[in-house]
């Protein structure tokens, strides 16, 4: 059996989970107000704050797979801006059922 990385071993009590959690939400509270400063904060603050929301709460999970259900378009960007393997496996398999297309011959 492989051995855990030091923040899967952190991440499996409790607290931290919650303590992550709430630094992903005031990560993304703050990521409009840092938005307005000259230079790239927003766009670096909130993808960061999701994830950690994302990984570390199921309700957030399951509320994020609601959107990306209700609004596909911007869920594939969001999942394209967090680096999302299970965006990647979606787009590879796009690829592959996608129709050629001839060129009139």
């Amino acid at each position: 059996m492989a051995k855990l990385g030091l923040y899967q071993r952190l991440r499996s009590t409790a607290q931290v989970r919650l303590t992550l959690f709430i630094l992903g939400v005031v990560l993304m509270i703050l990521a409009p107000i840092v938005g307005i400063l000259p230079g790239p904060g927003f766009i670096i603050l909130f993808p960061v704050g999701l994830m950690l929301c994302l990984q570390n709460s199921a309700w957030a999970k399951r509320i994020y797979v609601r959107f990306k259900w209700r609004h596909p378009r911007y869920a594939d960007w969001t999942d394209r801006v967090m680096q999302r393997a299970s965006a990647a496996r979606r787009r590879a398999k796009a690829r592959l059922t996608k129709p050629e297309t001839s060129d009139g011959d």
